[in-house]
Order: structure tokens, then C-alpha cells, then sequence
């Protein structure tokens, strides 16, 4: 990679993905593709170029992958599970009409695409423990139906005209420079808000909901080391299983605890999103992703509770 553009570079992954990049590779053009409303700001906006790439404007895109000779893109535009579900027709033409777009850009231009999938792809009758890389997946949410297709449609353009095509299946994602956008797994970021501010939280589902999460900084590395692996290991490519921690609402409060002695957490219920939880696995198999590219994580929820608790404190001046 030297070229690279980032849609949806002021999403939750993408701002964070954009600044690694670029301090990976000083000597390239890192470039912030947004949509007007989201513009980049401060070091985002100030470190490299930006460009307006709306997914559903395949010629936009065209120029930009043109102008700064984009050898790899990565596809971050998506409504997430949460807001697909309220607006599923809107989710389906950015998540499948704006690939379309990037795939036969890249088809003709010769890019690499990353296009992550997600726990969402798989459903009520997948294996929830150790679910395989290889299995069933019938998801019940539109974002689920839409990142099943984006698994296909990506492995299609690669086995039909080599395009290099690469992904994996993100857990819920904790961090503690971008707010969420209306994920299942958000709670596990709003909870760390509330016991830096001293307020009490309210948890929308219920205990003993289990989910694969990760930290913020694992979910980098892996975004970058898909596609600096080399490509005759890969057996698979869309989409892999990676996995680092896996924990229901009372885990996590309570480990937050040991941390904030006194915080306080209640229960109300968010039906929309307990469904969705319910559909997921309760933790991936991602040992094809270790076999075929060493994929490792570095933070475990003792490690990750430290740093956010650390980092969230400067960033509300609660220090």
C-alpha cells in the first residue's frame, strides 16, 4: 500500500484507520474520502488530502482513485446494525450499490479493496461458541443480509476478474476517540462514558448477553495486516474471523468496577437491539485468520478497561 483512500474516514474505524495510515506511510497519499455533513476536522482534515466520496457516485469515486493513483481502498461506508434496521432500503444502497461501485472501479484500475464484514453476518442457527469460519450464515437484520452479500459479491470479483479483494469480520468495537453510531455492541463504548462521568448506566440488553468485542488498536492492526499479507497464504479472504475478547454486560461492569468502585448500572431493555444480539455468536473460531496471516491481539478487557478509562478521563478533562 502507498495510495490509499478511505471512505467513510470520519466513521468510528475510518478516522482512527486514516491517522494510521498515514503515520505508516509518510511518502503516500493517505486520502479522507467523507460525505458532505461529516467533513474531516483538526488533524484529520490537516494531515493529508480530502476528498468528497459518496459511495452511490461511482464516477466521484473514479476521479479520486485517478488523481492520486489509489492502489487500495478501503470501503467503510455503512449504516450500522442498529440504524439499518430503522432504515433498511437506505442501508442496502449504500452497503451493496456503493460496493458495486468501488468493485468495478477497482476492476478496472487495478486497486485492492477492503471491505469489512462483520459478527452480523451470521444468524440465529449459526454456532454461537466457537462459531467456524466456514458456516452458516442467515442473518435476520438487514445489516446482516447486506455484509453476507458484501462477503460473496467480494470473493466473486476476485475468483471472476482478480480483483483483490480482502476483509474481516469486525466483533463490536471499544474506542475512546470516536462516538458510536448505532451499533448492537455500542453499549460496551456509552459504559465507559458513564463511569468516567460518575453517572449511572443504563444497559439496553439484557445479562448474559455474550458478544466477541475488541479494542479499538486490535481492529487497526487487523485492517492493515489483511492487506499486507501475502496473498499465497491466503485460503480464504472474504471475510475472516478474528477474535479477542469475548463478554456479557455484567463482565464488563464489573470489571469496570474493580476500576470505579461505586459506579452503578440498571437494565432497560432495547427489544430492536436485544434481537439483533440474540442472532450473533457468542464468540468467533478466528484461528484461520492466526493460521493464514498472524493475526494476534494485543488487548485483553483488563487492558482495554485501563486505557479507556485513562483515555477517556483527558479527553473529558476528568483527569
Amino acid at each position: 500500500m502507498k495510495n490509499v483512500l478511505v471512505i467513510g474516514s470520519t466513521g468510528q474505524i475510518g478516522s482512527e484507520l486514516t491517522m494510521k495510515l498515514r503515520g505508516m506511510i509518510p511518502e503516500g497519499n493517505i486520502v479522507a474520502g467523507y460525505i458532505p455533513g461529516a467533513e474531516p476536522k483538526g488533524a484529520l482534515l490537516e494531515s493529508g488530502p480530502a476528498e468528497v466520496a459518496d459511495v452511490l457516485n461511482g464516477a466521484q469515486l473514479a476521479e479520486i482513485v485517478k488523481k492520486y493513483n489509489i492502489d487500495t481502498v478501503y470501503n467503510l461506508a455503512a449504516l450500522l446494525s442498529a440504524v439499518a434496521e430503522s432504515k433498511p432500503l437506505l442501508a442496502w444502497r449504500i452497503q451493496m450499490d456503493g460496493l458495486i461501485n468501488i468493485l468495478e472501479i477497482a476492476r478496472e484500475q487495478g486497486c485492492a479493496v477492503f471491505t469489512p464484514s462483520s459478527i452480523g453476518s451470521f444468524g440465529p442457527n449459526t454456532p454461537r461458541v466457537g462459531t467456524p469460519q466456514d458456516t452458516i450464515q442467515r442473518p435476520k437484520s438487514m445489516y446482516g443480509v447486506t455484509k453476507v452479500a458484501t462477503e460473496l459479491l467480494s470473493d466473486y470479483y476476485f475468483s471472476k476478474y482478480g480483483v483483490d479483494t480482502r476483509s474481516v469480520r469486525f466483533p463490536g468495537l471499544i474506542s475512546y476517540t470516536t462516538l458510536p453510531g448505532g451499533g448492537t455492541t455500542d453499549y460496551a463504548v456509552d459504559i465507559y462514558y458513564s463511569a468516567v462521568k460518575g453517572e449511572e448506566f443504563t444497559c439496553p440488553l439484557n445479562p448474559g448477553t455474550f458478544m466477541d468485542m475488541m479494542y479499538m488498536p486490535d481492529a487497526l492492526k487487523a485492517a492493515v495486516d489483511i492487506m499486507d499479507a501475502d496473498p499465497s497464504r491466503l485460503i480464504h479472504r472474504n471475510s475472516f474471523n478474528i477474535a479477542s475478547m469475548s463478554f456479557d454486560p455484567e463482565i464488563i461492569y464489573k470489571k469496570i468496577c474493580e476500576h470505579v468502585p461505586g459506579f452503578k448500572m440498571k437494565y432497560v431493555n432495547d427489544p430492536v437491539r436485544q434481537k439483533i444480539a440474540d442472532s450473533w455468536p457468542d464468540r468467533m473460531d478466528d484461528s484461520c485468520a492466526r493460521e493464514e496471516w498472524d493475526w494476534k491481539p494485543s488487548y485483553d478487557l483488563e487492558a482495554m478497561t485501563v486505557d479507556m478509562l485513562e483515555n477517556l478521563r483527558k479527553k473529558l478533562n476528568l483527569a
